[in-house]
C-alpha cells in the first residue's frame, strides 16, 4: 500500500471539523510524500488547509454551513504538541479578577515558545514570548495573579488592587504566589499590602 492510500485510509475514520497536525501522519513516509498526498487530499475536497500544518475533515451543518476551529484552538493544538507552556495575557487576567471589563480586540496569550501570530481565517492570534518564571503557575489562579501584577505595572498595582486580588487567593495560592520570582517594587508592594490585609477585621 502507497503513502498516500494509508494516507487516505486513516483520514477516513477522522472527525470531520476536528483539526489535526501533519505530524499525526508523519510515521506513514517520508516529509515529501507525506506533503503530496495531503495536497492531493486538499485538492480533492477531501481535506481542508486550516492553518500551516494543520488539517481537517471538511463539515458543513445545515443552514449554517462551512464549520471551521477558531484560532485559539489551532494555537493550543499547535503550542501543546510543540510542548510550550501557555498562559493568558495580563490584560486578561486583569479581567478574571473583575479588575477591568476590557477585552482584548486581538486575543494575546504568553508563550515559553518564541513571538508569533497565528492565523485561521480572518482569525488571529498572538503569541508572546516571556521568561521561565512568568509561567511558573500557568493555568492557575497563582499565574493568573502573577501577570495581573506584571501588567499592572508599578503604578497600577496599588494596596486597593492587590486586596481585590488577594480576596480571590486561597491562603495557599497566597503563599505560592509570594514564592514566585518578581522584580523588588512588585515584592514591596505584595510584602506590604498583604500584612495590612491579614490584619484588617475579617
Amino acid at each position: 500500500m502507497s503513502v498516500a492510500e494509508r494516507i487516505s485510509k486513516r483520514v477516513k475514520f477522522m472527525r470531520k471539523g476536528s483539526p489535526f497536525l501533519r505530524t499525526l501522519l508523519a510515521s506513514e513516509g517520508t516529509r515529501a510524500a507525506v506533503d503530496k498526498a495531503l495536497s492531493r487530499l486538499v485538492r480533492t475536497g477531501v481535506l481542508e488547509r486550516v492553518a500551516r500544518g494543520v488539517y481537517m475533515r471538511p463539515k458543513q451543518i445545515a443552514f449554517v454551513g462551512a464549520v471551521r476551529p477558531s484560532a485559539e484552538t489551532i494555537m493550543r493544538l499547535i503550542t501543546k504538541a510543540n510542548g510550550e507552556t501557555v498562559e493568558a495575557h495580563g490584560c486578561e487576567a486583569v479581567r478574571r479578577f473583575g479588575l477591568s471589563t476590557q477585552m482584548q480586540v486581538l486575543p494575546t496569550y504568553y508563550t515559553s515558545g518564541p513571538s508569533r501570530e497565528i492565523r485561521v481565517g480572518k482569525g488571529r492570534v498572538r503569541l508572546l514570548h516571556v521568561s521561565p518564571e512568568r509561567l511558573k503557575h500557568s493555568g492557575s489562579k497563582v499565574g493568573m495573579a502573577l501577570n495581573a501584577f506584571h501588567y499592572l505595572g508599578k503604578e497600577g498595582l496599588t494596596p486597593e488592587v492587590i486586596s481585590k486580588i488577594f480576596a480571590k487567593l486561597s491562603m495557599e495560592e497566597r503563599i505560592k504566589l509570594r514564592a514566585c520570582k518578581m522584580p523588588k517594587w512588585m515584592r514591596a508592594a505584595l510584602t506590604a499590602t498583604e500584612q495590612a490585609y491579614l490584619e484588617s477585621p475579617a
